[in-house]
């Protein structure tokens, strides 16, 4: 999952400042991540934490980490941000012991038809932690479908899960493209070169997804993946993402020094979701994910109190309702 975080970090710099080429620095100082990343570690702990995987816990921690961990790059779309603060009131007639009524106020926040980019981003945990490409699909989808409910947003989370899936599973670039192209409907066949002279600026998964797998497709390592998607143009931090996420689960490789970088760019809290995965799912097939935190390797600092993660985002959820935010 680190792999999508640094498409990301790496894309950070040129979203709206898009280079046609593969020759640039990877890392610099303005390098950081996006609001995709913070929204791949929501989905990420949401798997580590609920294994009925609940679509009212998933639209939680959405809420919790955007409110928790302001993106220090980018920012929302703004269908998501309104989704994120303008929740709808409902009020309920709850019946007592004693047989009296009392009316409760209620926030419900409801998919909004998208077939946005936003769904694909954030889906690169769900490749991971199954054991089948049907259960991979089928939550890949519920990830999707709290915000990203149209069928081009919903397809999009699915097609980047699946390839995510097989690629660790060691399926050839052959199997993942004319698997993609029969299930999903996406034309595959453009080179690199063909979509770069005329591409542009998109949002949608339609016009991300297949560019992203083009990047991949025709990379030889995790790197060169990166580049080829930066040489695209267009959303560039969530293409690489998404093309970054599929490239470490091909390649299970990425170098000593890439990961560094992005590890002193993460919280601590992204840190211990990445740990956790690695040590809770299939993602421990990856084996350049260090097995502590800085935290946790410096012996336990004394200034931070440790809470369970459930209890954290309970308190901070219940406040946001009652503060109306």
């Amino acid at each position: 999952m680190i792999g999508a975080v640094i498409g990301d970090t790496v894309g950070s710099v040129y979203e709206f400042n898009n280079i046609k080429t593969t020759d640039f620095l990877l890392f610099s100082r303005g390098s950081n991540y996006t609001d995709d990343s913070v929204m791949t570690f929501a989905v990420a702990d949401w798997l580590l934490s609920d294994k009925e995987h609940t679509p009212q816990k998933l639209i939680n921690n959405l809420v919790w980490f955007a409110n928790e961990f302001p993106c220090p790059m980018g920012g929302y779309g703004g269908s998501f941000h309104n989704w994120l603060l303008n929740p709808k009131t409902v009020y309920e007639e709850v019946m007592m012991e004693d047989g009296s009524t009392k009316r409760f106020m209620r926030e419900v926040r409801e998919p909004y038809n998208s077939w946005g980019n936003g769904s694909a981003m954030r889906t690169s945990a769900v490749g991971w932690m199954f054991d089948t490409l049907e259960e991979t699909e089928r939550v890949a989808e519920i990830q999707a479908a709290v915000t990203h409910n149209h069928p081009e947003g919903i397809k999009g989370a699915q097609a980047t899960s699946a390839a995510i899936f097989m690629a660790r599973n060691g399926k050839t670039k052959d199997d993942i493209r004319r698997y993609i192209e029969r299930r999903f409907g996406y034309d595959l066949s453009r080179t690199c070169d063909e979509i770069r002279p005329g591409y542009s600026f998109d949002v949608s998964c339609q016009g991300t997804v297949p560019q992203a797998l083009a990047a991949f497709f025709e990379s030889t390592d995790f790197e060169s993946c990166i580049r080829l998607g930066i040489s695209l143009g267009g959303d560039s931090d969530t293409l690489c993402c998404i093309a970054g996420g599929i490239a470490e689960a091909y390649y299970k490789e990425i170098p000593e020094w890439i990961v560094g970088e992005m590890w002193k760019r993460l919280p601590y809290e992204f840190e211990k979701i990445l740990v956790d995965l690695n040590r809770n799912s299939f993602y421990r097939e990856v084996g350049y994910i260090p097995q502590m935190t800085r935290n946790d390797m410096a012996k336990d600092s004394p200034s931070r109190k440790r809470t369970g993660r459930t209890t954290i985002i309970g308190k901070i959820i219940d406040k946001m309702i009652h503060c109306g935010k």
